[in-house]
């Protein structure tokens, strides 16, 4: 194996780069607690090309060699994002779910293929994905599973904590919400 290296793309850059990632993407989300199929897959494609164009875009990949080992990106918060009323079992005051498009940046995806996990590419990603942003705050989602413990812990070690149960569609799993205060 080669030295890892990281490359990070923002706005259009980023949109051309689906099909270098998209291997690992279903590399990863085929196991549990994902079990992500075909229809999931094309689901995801069209979301990307979606979230691609949003403000703030940003992805960083992982690559050993020309391989694809690791990815993750987000963006910024729309002021009319639906994110904090997904949330299911809290209500949070109107200044914490306020937006501006500039408050918040969202980490919609962050993995690494399971033959290079546990050498610090996550936190190399998320370290990457983060560098120079000018928001308050950083929020995510994760499933709350037992097999989704080690992304657990990582979160929690990286100083994020929970705010809620976040339910993002009528067929989606519920989700822990999850928030790193930048400032």
């Amino acid at each position: 194996m080669a030295e890892v290296t990281y490359e990070r793309y923002e706005g259009p850059g980023g949109a051309r780069q689906l099909d270098a990632f998209l291997p690992a993407y279903e590399e990863v989300y085929a196991e549990p607690p994902y079990c992500e199929g075909p229809r999931d897959v094309a689901e995801f494609i069209d979301h990307y090309r979606v979230h691609s164009q949003r403000p703030g875009f940003r992805l960083v990949l992982a690559r050993d060699g020309h391989e694809v080992v690791g990815f993750t990106y987000g963006y910024d918060l729309a002021p009319d994002t639906r994110w904090w009323k997904n949330l299911q079992d809290v209500a949070l005051p109107e200044d914490f779910t306020r937006e501006d498009g500039h408050r918040t940046f969202v980490i919609i995806e962050l993995a690494v293929r399971k033959a290079w996990r546990r050498r610090g590419i996550a936190a190399a990603l998320h370290t990457r994905l983060l560098d120079g942003l000018d928001v308050e705050r950083v929020t995510l989602t994760m499933r709350p599973e037992p097999e989704a413990a080690p992304a657990q812990f990582a979160y929690a070690a990286w100083g994020y904590r929970k705010v809620g149960v976040s339910h993002p569609w009528d067929e989606a799993p519920l989700y822990d919400c999850m928030v790193l205060e930048l400032r």
